[in-house]
């Protein structure tokens, strides 16, 4: 799928909320949550020892981060399914954030776990 670079745009421009939400929408569509990966996955660090997670409902939206610390990083997708069932569990034991639709701009919404998974159970029920 692609989008032209004025939705692009648009979205990246929404507030963080209204971003989450455009990722709530799209990932439990699509059935893939996108990540920036090079020898392992992208992490934001915070200082204190305290990572978040990066992850985009599109591959266009990442690609705008694989740049500065996460030069050379390319977008790859999970399932729906990896994403909720092994990758949440495993940050959740790793206490790695999950720092939803990240912008060259803003880190994006920081959703607990539990919140995270419920809103996504719930966007699944719409369907």
């Amino acid at each position: 799928m692609e989008i032209s670079q004025k939705q692009i745009n648009a979205v990246v421009a929404l507030p963080g909320p209204d971003r989450y939400e455009h990722f709530l929408k799209k990932i439990v569509d699509r059935e893939e949550v996108w990540g920036l990966h090079l020898d392992g996955w992208a992490l934001a660090g915070l200082g204190e020892n305290k990572n978040l997670f990066p992850v985009w409902p599109l591959k266009e939206y990442a690609l705008l981060c694989a740049a500065h610390e996460w030069n050379g990083f390319i977008p790859k997708s999970l399932s729906l399914a990896e994403f909720v069932d092994e990758l949440l569990p495993k940050l959740t034991r790793d206490k790695v954030g999950v720092a939803v639709f990240y912008t060259p701009f803003d880190l994006g919404v920081v959703p607990s776990f539990d919140h995270l998974r419920e809103d996504i159970e719930n966007e699944i029920k719409k369907y």
